[in-house]
């Protein structure tokens, strides 16, 4: 296993620690583990360029890791009470979303290039890891601005529908491709 490889694969691990800390209510240390499983994060992605390491098996493991801790943030703290309940139901319905999407394209169009992330969803991963980040800095520092975390609510609300929505977009464009006998988009 490459060195980026384990760096991504602690982060995965480190997730049900997350989640622990955020249930138990220790949101600083809950804060310091999700900073630095996105310092972990770049620095994976760094290595792996600068080593020549890039691999298949991180490719995947990466967007599954970063994703299984945002989600499973966002469920924590949403079980809490900590966030509105519509918005984490948001976030992780975009995400059960676009990887039913991507399996069904795999059933349907195994042989099809697979698709690369929109920037809006690149936008919405900045805003919503931004945003947890956020929340769990209020919780540990215990300092609270409604305004604030309203605005960033409708924020995340926004980039994660829309984002969502893109990907509705490109795959329906991609099945009727394929209805139409055009083959793989």
């Amino acid at each position: 296993m490459t060195l980026p490889n384990a760096i991504t694969l602690a982060r995965l691990l480190a997730v049900p620690l997350a989640v622990w800390l955020i249930v138990r209510g220790w949101y600083e240390a809950a804060l310091w583990l999700f900073l630095l499983a996105g310092l972990s994060d770049a620095v994976d992605g760094w290595l792996a360029r600068r080593l020549g390491q890039v691999s298949r098996l991180g490719s995947l493991l990466d967007p599954v890791a970063d994703k299984a801790l945002l989600v499973s943030v966002f469920i924590s703290l949403g079980v809490r009470d900590l966030l509105p309940a519509w918005l984490v139901i948001l976030v992780v319905f975009r995400d059960a979303l676009i990887v039913s999407g991507w399996l069904l394209g795999q059933m349907l169009m195994p042989s099809a290039q697979p698709v690369r992330p929109h920037w809006t969803s690149k936008l919405n991963t900045c805003v919503q890891l931004a945003f947890a980040a956020g929340v769990l800095a209020m919780l540990a520092w215990q300092f609270h601005i409604p305004v604030a975390l309203e605005a960033a609510c409708a924020v995340v609300a926004v980039t994660t529908a829309v984002s969502g929505g893109v990907y509705v977009v490109i795959w329906m464009r991609g099945m009727m491709r394929l209805e139409r006998g055009g083959g793989a988009a």
